[in-house]
């Protein structure tokens, strides 16, 4: 019984490691879609480009790139991230690049 133990705990560990990194990539996409809808939504509202990457930077993971751009009564937000590995023993996992857009339209007068 003790064999099996010692050699299932890593197995169990390394599955458990790379769960939590897809929870860890998962969680950055929905804020990198938060970010960019939240940015279009202000920018749109007439609040200017730099109060939008404000809230986008507030809510993106950390690191993240934003850009914010307004063409013809339309907002467009982009927003992407790198997400890394967690590393060590498990190096071989690759980073993710998440990545989402948000387009909103301009008010009037704003």
């Amino acid at each position: 019984m003790t064999a099996e133990l010692a050699l299932g705990l890593p197995l169990l560990l390394a599955v458990t490691v790379g769960l939590v990194w897809l929870l860890a990539a998962a969680t950055a996409q929905v804020r990198v879609v938060d970010a960019a809808r939240e940015a279009a939504r202000v920018a749109a509202r007439g609040d200017g480009i730099y109060a939008a990457q404000g809230v986008g930077r507030r809510i993106a993971p950390t690191g993240a790139d934003l850009s914010v751009r307004l063409s013809g009564g339309e907002v467009r937000v982009e927003a992407s991230a790198r997400i890394d590995g967690p590393g060590g023993l498990f190096d071989f996992l690759p980073a993710v690049r998440v990545h989402s857009t948000a387009v909103a339209v301009a008010e009037e007068g704003g």
